[in-house]
């Protein structure tokens, strides 16, 4: 049964531009982009427990105690682009208008955490393959902490594979420490898992090393800027 006084989600918008004409959002996760995400899941996380339906991604839309938010590319029309649009005949402007609008709708990536108490627990943080290592995983990470700061969450817990030492690396940066390890924890071939943990993300100092990190995140990636309402 659906909760009918569901807590309203804050809006968290992250717009950054990482190649020429397109630029990307970050945005909570609505029901219309379920089957991209499920996608995306599938491939990033083959055989993992986290791989999700559908179906319990529509059921976790409606739960208060989960957040999602997707990373979607859009691209700017050039003014000599829509002055050609609007020459050829109507059909054909009706055929271009559909083709961006599928552009401005693509999914490239989503990442979802439980909220337990005063603790966000990340489910995932997965990109399509083709946008990988382009500091896209990165800006959800950062979108990820700052939305469970709003929802005044202390701390910040995940577990990662054991032999993905880029994952653990990129945590690390973001003031994750190693705070245990989950034997046998994947259950697609038995490898353990890094249980990972922050501290608290409303200090002073966790807070003045998010900012410089991205401020350093939006300078690589050429006019970042973030809004979060």
């Amino acid at each position: 049964m659906k909760r009918r006084n569901r807590a309203k989600k804050p809006d968290t918008m992250v717009k950054f531009q990482l190649m020429p004409g397109t630029y990307y959002v970050i945005r909570p996760m609505e029901h219309e982009d379920i089957l991209q995400v499920a996608q995306i899941d599938r491939v990033a996380f083959p055989g993992e427990w986290v791989f999700r339906t559908q179906s319990a991604y529509k059921r976790d839309l409606d739960n208060p105690s989960i957040r999602y938010i997707v990373v979607c590319n859009k691209r700017d029309v050039s003014k000599s682009e829509g002055q050609a649009m609007q020459k050829l005949p109507w059909f054909k402007r009706l055929f271009s208008y559909e083709r961006h609008l599928n552009v401005s709708e693509n999914v490239v990536g989503f990442s979802g955490f439980w909220m337990i108490m005063r603790e966000a627990h990340i489910i995932a943080i997965g990109v399509r393959g083709g946008y990988r290592r382009l500091g896209i995983g990165e800006g959800l990470l950062i979108a990820t902490i700052e939305l469970a700061q709003i929802l005044n969450a202390n701390v910040v817990t995940l577990e990662v594979r054991a032999s993905n030492e880029i994952a653990q690396d990129l945590y690390k940066k973001y003031g994750f420490r190693v705070a245990g390890r989950r034997l046998r924890y994947y259950s697609s071939d038995g490898e353990d898992a890094i249980i990972m943990s922050t501290d608290n993300i409303a200090s002073m100092p966790f807070q003045a090393s998010l900012q410089q990190l991205k401020k350093a995140h939006a300078q690589r990636h050429r006019g970042i800027f973030a809004q979060v309402r």
